[in-house]
């Protein structure tokens, strides 16, 4: 486990140091899960799966630095960058969110539409391994 780096990043400013809540945790634990189940829908559009898959991934990684007693600043990619030290979890699936979250900017921003079913796909098998990790945490301490 790598807490120093998250303390390093709340020193930085890039992240907030606050006790885990365990209402919140479930919160999105129980929202990342909905939304993963549904992106799988394959009688979905592309696109609405790709942001259910995308949204999913976020909540999940969010409940993920929660549980760690942290909290961005104003970034939300950094529940992504933080993997390897929240759930302890390689460059096979931060990189694949990295890029669901650029694509999710192009789209939000510019009205990209570039989702193809291979991104889904890799983002859906991405996410499903952050849940099953963010599902193996205890619920965090009162």
């Amino acid at each position: 486990m790598s807490l120093p780096n998250l303390e390093r990043l709340a020193t930085a400013g890039v992240l907030h140091a606050e006790a885990p809540a365990a209402d919140e945790f479930a919160g999105l634990l129980r929202s990342g899960l909905a939304r993963l189940n549904d992106a799988g829908k394959s009688t979905l559009a592309l696109e609405s799966r790709f942001d259910l898959a995308y949204n999913a991934a976020h909540a999940l990684c969010l409940a993920a630095l929660r549980w760690h007693g942290y909290r961005p600043a104003n970034k939300r990619y950094i529940v992504f960058q933080v993997l390897p030290d929240t759930l302890w979890l390689g460059p096979e699936v931060w990189r694949v969110l990295g890029k669901a979250h650029e694509l999710r900017n192009r789209s939000e921003y510019e009205g990209d539409q570039g989702v193809d079913a291979r991104l889904v796909n890799d983002l859906l098998a991405a996410c499903a391994q952050v849940a099953k990790k963010v599902q193996a945490l205890p619920p965090p301490a009162p």
